[in-house]
């Protein structure tokens, strides 16, 4: 047997097993929540996680559909980034997949392996650049609250006004 129908046979035990690890990087009480609560409106980040991960798994086994992994990977990653993660943490979901598929299939299709494992480091990578866009967006969203505050507290002060327009004599 090949190493796609092995991977498509054993689809929904590597999710769960996926699934579980990157809900292991939450607090616990966090944890249980995700795992309880199946409502996407009072759990959202729980339902985003379980709809993208089975997404990502599919397009990282195919690997033809770069749009669809980095579509996958911003909507997890967007919720990882606000949170109290390190980028490392934060993307590291990615390179467990590898380790989770090496339980499952043991050593053989080598061959296979070694490209499988090369596509995830690819995707491993791309999720890397998606946090780094979303952590950029992050910082400057800040910066402009930061401006608008600091604005808004100098004409408070009457500190700053604005400039009377100029007409001209054109």
């Amino acid at each position: 047997m090949n190493i796609d129908n092995l991977l498509s046979d054993k689809r929904s035990k590597i999710i769960k097993k996926w699934r579980g690890v990157i809900i292991k990087t939450y607090p616990k009480d966090t944890q249980s929540f995700f795992k309880r609560e199946k409502s996407q409106f009072a759990n959202p980040v729980g339902l985003t996680l379980e709809e993208e991960i089975e997404t990502l798994y599919d397009e990282v086994i195919k690997g033809d559909d770069i749009e669809k992994i980095s579509s996958s990977l911003d909507n997890i990653i967007r919720i990882r980034a606000v949170q109290d993660f390190k980028p490392s943490q934060a993307v590291g979901f990615v390179l467990q997949l590898k380790q989770i598929i090496r339980e499952e299939l043991g050593n053989g299709h080598l061959g296979e392996m070694h490209e499988l494992e090369s596509r995830i480091d690819d995707v491993a990578l791309l999720a890397f650049d998606v946090y780094s866009r979303c952590r950029q967006r992050l910082f400057d969203i800040r910066v402009k609250e930061v401006r608008g505050q600091v604005g808004r507290l100098l004409e408070r002060a009457n500190l700053i006004s604005e400039i009377p327009e100029q007409t001209s004599g054109l």
